[in-house]
């Protein structure tokens, strides 16, 4: 099997079930919205999340990314930057133990935090300190990690960084391999989208859900996936509960998204479905089943809290495999 390696930026989840969106208006985070927050922030929203119940999880859009990778045995690796804390140890050791190579650099200021709210209807809203993560600079990318990987998987989350993509990027053509692109997030993509129509043009294969790809494209999704596979060699445009629309070579196909009982909690589902597609590319599987893979790693991630999956149901997703 071919393998992968992803960058991003390495947090950690702290994730909080709220009753209703209150809180959302009083904290200024735009529902379903990742809104980047500095030490001010972070000290406000820290204080309002000390009040509640809490449950901790790596994340990072590429770090989930990976670790569903992980957990099918698909040998991953990945590349971000911490700080000296617990939560930077919470990080690493959690790679190891499901099977990921970590380039994991270090800084002095904290571990980033993703404070993620889940309302009712499971969907997330992220207030997110970087910290650490915002630090890691091309000059400290190494040729040496791309090589032995086939895949190059960057969350969108990460471009607002030009001069670190840019190297990352040609580094990993350089040696060889096919550069892969999710784009995280609308509002990311609306303040940034000028960059990102110079990086599609150096992407293998793209990854948007339909907020994201309206926000790059002004199109419904269906003509999205045109435009963005008229970049790209492979692109793919997730609806949701409609499932997703691919496209590859001019190939183009309709996956239905996976049936589930209730949606607990939306974290990490645009993630896993990268993860399930990226491993049926991979297995050198065709594209409608990897589409088929990406829906099944979706529809269980957002049965649960978070994006860590229990074991029973790991065994599940590898006998469907």
């Amino acid at each position: 099997m071919k393998k992968i390696i992803g960058i991003g930026n390495a947090l950690v989840d702290v994730l909080v079930k709220v009753e209703n969106e209150a809180i959302l208006s009083e904290l200024q985070l735009p529902k379903g919205s990742m809104q980047l927050v500095d030490t001010e922030g972070y000290r406000v929203i820290g204080q309002k999340l000390s009040e509640m119940t809490t449950q901790l999880a790596t994340g990072g859009s590429a770090a989930n990314t990976m670790l569903a990778l992980g957990n099918l045995q698909a040998e991953p690796a990945f590349i971000g930057k911490v700080g000296p804390d617990a939560y930077g140890r919470f990080f690493s050791e959690n790679a190891r133990e499901h099977g990921i190579t970590s380039h994991l650099l270090s800084d002095v200021l904290p571990t980033g935090v993703a404070s993620t709210f889940i309302t009712p209807d499971g969907q997330r809203t992220f207030g997110t300190y970087l910290g650490a993560a915002a630090r890691l600079t091309p000059d400290e990318l190494r040729e040496e990690w791309f090589e032995g990987y086939d895949f190059f998987y960057i969350e969108g989350y990460l471009v607002q960084n030009h001069a670190l993509i840019d190297k990352a990027v040609a580094m990993a053509h350089a040696a060889g391999l096919k550069v892969c692109l999710d784009l995280a997030s609308y509002n990311i993509v609306e303040a940034d989208r000028d960059f990102f129509a110079e990086l599609l043009a150096k992407t293998d294969i793209v990854f948007a859900n339909e907020e994201e790809a309206f926000a790059f494209t002004g199109k419904n999704p269906r003509e999205a996936l045109d435009e963005l596979a008229a970049l790209c060699e492979t692109a793919v445009v997730k609806t949701g509960k409609e499932g997703a629309w691919v496209s590859r070579n001019g190939e183009t196909v309709k996956v239905a998204a996976d049936p589930v009982d209730e949606v607990v909690d939306t974290t990490g589902a645009g993630d896993y479905f990268a993860a399930g597609f990226l491993y049926g590319m991979a297995d050198g599987r065709s594209l409608a089943e990897c589409a088929r893979l990406g829906s099944l790693l979706a529809g269980k991630v957002i049965q649960t809290v978070g994006t860590s999956l229990p074991e029973n149901v790991w065994q599940e997703v590898k006998a469907a495999i």
